[in-house]
């Protein structure tokens, strides 16, 4: 079966209907204005649509074969005006799922840098605006969303991002980096750059990281590198950071940017470095637990 194979009802085991013969996904936007003022962007349903008239997220059902992610970006394109290129500048945070066992519905989290201007991109909507979070629970929510609001605002929140130290993580490979530091980790850019595409259970948390419950955390990944691999590109989920000098004091120095809003996670065995990792509030991962995390992505389905 192919795309648009995911329009049907399914009947729940309580009697009542969904949309979505393999489920549903939607797209739930945060941001902050200039007062510092948190807000999510909402829709109005159309009053012919199922529970029209309700405030919920722009969504829909997902198709065989297609990611929750790819759901929500997907749907959100259809059913909002103004999405030209802003999505390139969403930061993914998190998949919640509501799960009704033969049914599920998946809020992907993300984040924007400022309030975009959008409008209703079609029929199912009479209105799409920005919403203050003290002000959600004033509206005439869907009663699915109302009910799942604690558990999204929570996750709200939090944002999860590991902070790695190339050339300590490299060490426990075999990778043979000391004759080709910059291939090595280009290979370790390329591994890592599957964490935010499959995103961490709840399970693959590490220990002492306190984060709300969530399907998924889809992390943002930091790699800090030095020396010879100074040369590293970026990619699609993982940020770069040459060193100038010190690897040590630039992955402190980005370490206490993220810890001030974020969970940071530093992935690195040097002792010395996670104490002052931690002195700035970050929790601290071995190289072998981000790198058994990343390996057995590899060749698991996304999300």
């Amino acid at each position: 079966m192919g795309a648009g194979d995911g329009d049907g009802w399914v009947i729940l085991p309580d009697g009542s209907r969904r949309w979505g013969r393999y489920g549903a996904s939607g797209l739930l936007l945060h941001t902050r204005d200039h007062a510092g003022t948190e807000h999510v962007l909402l829709q109005r349903r159309a009053l012919w649509s199922h529970q029209g008239g309700t405030w919920g997220m722009p969504g829909g059902a997902r198709d065989s074969g297609e990611t929750s992610v790819g759901t929500a970006l997907r749907e959100f394109g259809e059913e909002v005006h103004g999405v030209a290129g802003v999505l390139d500048h969403a930061v993914l945070g998190g998949i919640h799922r509501q799960d009704h066992t033969v049914w599920s519905y998946d809020t992907v989290l993300a984040r924007l840098p400022e309030l975009w201007e959008f409008s209703p991109g079609n029929a199912e909507s009479i209105e799409i605006r920005w919403t203050p979070l003290d002000d959600v629970l004033e509206l005439q929510l869907l009663p699915a969303l109302r009910e799942i609001w604690p558990e999204l605002r929570a996750a709200l929140a939090r944002r999860l991002v590991i902070v790695v130290d190339a050339a300590n993580t490299i060490g426990h490979r075999p990778d043979g980096w000391w004759h080709d530091r910059l291939a090595a980790t280009g290979r370790l850019r390329d591994l890592l750059a599957l964490l935010p595409q499959h995103g961490l259970a709840d399970a693959d948390i590490p220990e002492g990281v306190a984060l709300p419950p969530l399907y998924r955390w889809l992390p943002s990944v930091v790699l800090v590198t030095e020396g010879a691999a100074r040369g590293v590109e970026p990619t699609r989920g993982v940020e770069v950071v040459a060193a100038p000098g010190s690897g040590d004091d630039t992955i402190v120095g980005v370490t206490a940017e993220h810890a001030r809003e974020t969970c940071a996670v530093v992935v690195t065995a040097d002792r010395e470095l996670a104490a002052r990792c931690h002195a700035v509030g970050a929790h601290v991962a071995s190289p072998s637990w981000l790198l058994r995390m990343a390996e057995a992505r590899a060749s698991a389905p996304l999300p």
